[in-house]
């Protein structure tokens, strides 16, 4: 996959640095993005007249075949074990770097703000200009998404929705007794409808760390994973977040369910939170910022006597957290759909999720998520939206 870095390399002109450079593993989303490659431990990616790797030889065959890289060096290209027997690990890698830049002629390098203390360290050691690039350029780059980028998004949400739909399933299904959900004869906890949805993913070639199911007084709480027996007549948040197990891509929706029959303010507040997300979804074209849209979503609430963070910082009920975010190799990444979002352009994949929330009531969310088109917003999520389950 081939992405637009025009915006990179405006960067280093812009401050006549000869190139950026990258330590880390491909868990870093910048280093997989940048370097097209995906290895468990660390490796060096410069980006200087295109993308240069330098890797252990374990991972030199592999690289060549499947980075985007122009050239592909090993440590062994730069006589590392002869600098091991003089140096410790730490100053051999170092030399090592050093020596990489200096065969593509780089003297002065752009690193993420956050980059190893003590790679930057040695290189200024070793008289190479490093400079911490605050601006988070290459993150910023990752906000446009390429079609590709785009394909793999929505194949991890076809896999959200088989698994949203096991986790409906399992709720339509169950037995009430004594109030509790019961299923196969043992009350339905939030920990076994995890687990179900965790092997629907699996059959579907994606995976996740952690996903939320809510109910009750946890579902107040935006990022309360839940535990225990689910309960009926109460709400219960599921959200959802996907990975892809090969295109490492992310999906994300949550939907809300009541098996039973929900609290007439449970009831208000699904229609309103409907309503708040129309209002932000038809907001959204290029052009407009994240906090426009955002905005959207507070009058709504507002309008109804709703607290937000907008009206008040200091609330802890209402709707207490930002409409949305962009959404790729990370769960939550650029832009931001929030308070002082940036401006939103063709190619941002961005979620929509108001929710309100209460201890005393409950919580309810509803999101979708899509990417902004040239005359406005394509949703990807192909999902009811239905509270009550019979």
């Amino acid at each position: 996959m081939q992405s637009d870095v025009s915006d990179l390399e405006t960067f280093l002109s812009d401050r006549t640095i000869d190139g950026y450079l990258i330590d880390a593993d491909s868990e870093t989303s910048n280093q997989r993005y940048l370097s097209g490659f995906d290895a468990p431990d660390p490796f060096v990616t410069l980006y200087a007249d295109g993308v240069q790797l330098l890797v252990s030889s374990l991972e030199y065959g592999r690289a060549k075949r499947e980075s985007n890289a122009e050239t592909v060096s090993r440590y062994s290209d730069f006589d590392y074990r002869k600098k091991r027997e003089k140096y410790d690990s730490t100053e051999a890698n170092n030399r090592v770097v050093a020596a990489f830049l200096e065969k593509h002629g780089v003297q002065s390098v752009a690193v993420p703000a956050r980059f190893p203390l003590s790679t930057a360290d040695g290189l200024r050691d070793l008289d190479i200009d490093v400079t911490a690039d605050t601006n988070d350029t290459i993150t910023k780059l990752r906000a446009t998404k390429t079609d590709e980028e785009i394909k793999n998004i929505r194949t991890a949400q076809r896999a959200n929705e088989a698994a949203m739909s096991r986790a409906e399933t399992l709720i339509r299904e169950a037995t009430v007794e004594a109030g509790t959900l019961h299923y196969d004869g043992e009350p339905l906890t939030s920990e076994r409808v995890r687990r179900e949805i965790e092997m629907e993913l699996l059959r579907n070639d994606h995976a996740l760390d952690e996903t939320i199911v809510a109910c009750g007084s946890d579902a107040a709480d935006p990022h309360d994973r839940g535990s225990g027996p689910l309960k009926a007549d109460e709400s219960i948040i599921i959200d959802i977040f996907p990975r892809g197990k090969d295109s490492k891509y992310f999906a994300d929706m949550t939907r809300t369910f009541v098996k039973g029959s929900p609290s007439e303010t449970i009831r208000e507040w699904y229609e309103l939170t409907l309503a708040a997300q129309t209002a932000a979804l038809d907001a959204i074209e290029p052009g407009v910022t994240g906090a426009d849209v955002h905005d959207a979503v507070c009058d709504v609430y507002e309008d109804a006597g709703e607290p937000t963070l907008r009206s008040d910082e200091r609330t802890k009920t209402g709707f207490i957290h930002s409409t949305g975010h962009g959404i790729g190799l990370d769960v939550h990444e650029r832009p931001r759909i929030a308070t002082n979002g940036e401006t939103l352009e063709p190619g941002h994949v961005i979620t929509i999720e108001p929710g309100l929330y209460d201890p005393a009531v409950g919580g309810v969310r509803i999101e979708d998520f899509g990417v902004v088109t040239e005359d406005g917003f394509e949703n990807l999520v192909d999902y009811p939206k239905e509270l009550i389950i019979e």
